[in-house]
């Protein structure tokens, strides 16, 4: 197997999945998993939250042994309360704790967080600091390329990091001003991976085993993250981990696997957050895997209507049939 280490976790050197706020809960991940994905990273946790005793907060640092190699990922724009925080990560025990200061979304870059830490590299450092005194594993830490074009840091960014105890650091090609628009600069991520000695993984814009053989090719990067390019598509992580060892492109996934697949995962979503809630949050997955079938903005409005598991047993029967002539 071809692997590195990010402190003492191996990683198998295929592609991880992106931590991503409202998509990668545990059903998703638990798919990508199955399908190959080699390290998984939770959903955005709270410092304040989890200190503050919040009982949502706390469900998301729950792992199932599945999940590993698994990170927990902490948010916060105070070192004190991230300190804490990795504290309290410990009684879980992840294999990694990474810390988020990619994130561009305005709730949590009002705040201070995410993204809005790449203003304050000092501030950036010494949270890196705080959370590797307390926690009982590897540190990472999750960045972009900048703010914005006028204020690419992630070279400087990187290095900070690096010398204040993190154990790799992952590298979103683009800016925060960009949120997840235009094309990401993968020269930036080959620029950080040359200006640091610990991991780097790179993000951005990798969607196959053709493009992840490409970004490890021209950043030089320890493993490649998939984000979007994961929606409605667990499968991905078999393509490339196939593409990698083999050099080959695997056939189109068929109608039935793909509709076998969606099936699965809104099983999975309803098992562990109720058929109620479950079905609401399945209808963004469910418009992902209809993606590209005959009658598919038909089918995806047809998505937003899901509200029991029978509702989506009786629209994959009727998608076989229209797809296979049955």
């Amino acid at each position: 197997m071809n692997s590195f280490f990010i402190g003492n976790v191996e990683i198998e050197k295929t592609a991880a999945l992106a931590p991503m706020a409202s998509v990668a809960d545990k059903s998703y991940r638990l798919m990508c998993k199955e399908y190959g994905a080699s390290y998984l990273v939770s959903e955005m946790i709270s410092s304040k939250g989890l200190c503050f005793g919040d009982k949502k907060t706390a469900r998301l640092c729950e792992i199932e042994k599945e999940e590993r190699p698994y990170a927990l990922q902490l948010f916060g724009e105070d070192p004190y309360y991230m300190g804490k925080a990795a504290y309290k990560l410990n009684e879980y025990s992840p294999d990694i704790i990474d810390i988020n200061m990619g994130c561009p979304v305005p709730k949590i870059v009002g705040n201070g967080s995410g993204s809005a830490l790449m203003k304050l590299p000092d501030t950036a450092a010494e949270i890196c600091r705080e959370v590797v005194k307390n926690a009982n594993c590897p540190v990472t830490v999750k960045f972009r390329a900048g703010w914005d074009e006028n204020s690419i840091n992630a070279v400087e960014f990187a290095k900070l990091i690096e010398q204040a105890g993190a154990s790799a650091v992952t590298c979103h090609g683009r800016t925060r001003t960009q949120f997840y628009s235009g094309k990401a600069d993968w020269d930036i991520i080959r620029q950080v991976k040359a200006s640091v000695k610990i991991p780097v993984i790179g993000n951005g814009d990798v969607v196959d085993g053709e493009s992840a053989k490409a970004m490890y090719e021209q950043t030089g990067c320890d493993l490649v993250m998939i984000g979007r390019g994961s929606y409605g598509r667990p499968w991905v992580f078999r393509d490339v981990k196939h593409y990698l060892e083999t050099g080959e492109k695997l056939p189109e996934v068929s109608i039935e696997e793909k509709m076998a697949v969606m099936k699965k995962h809104c099983e999975l979503i309803c098992k562990y957050k109720g058929e109620r809630q479950g079905m609401k949050e399945a209808r963004k997955n469910c418009a992902w895997y209809v993606k590209g079938l005959k009658g598919s903005a038909r089918l995806r409005a047809q998505c937003g209507g899901l509200n029991t598991i029978s509702d989506l047993y009786e629209m994959i029967d009727h998608i076989l049939a229209n797809e296979l002539g049955e």
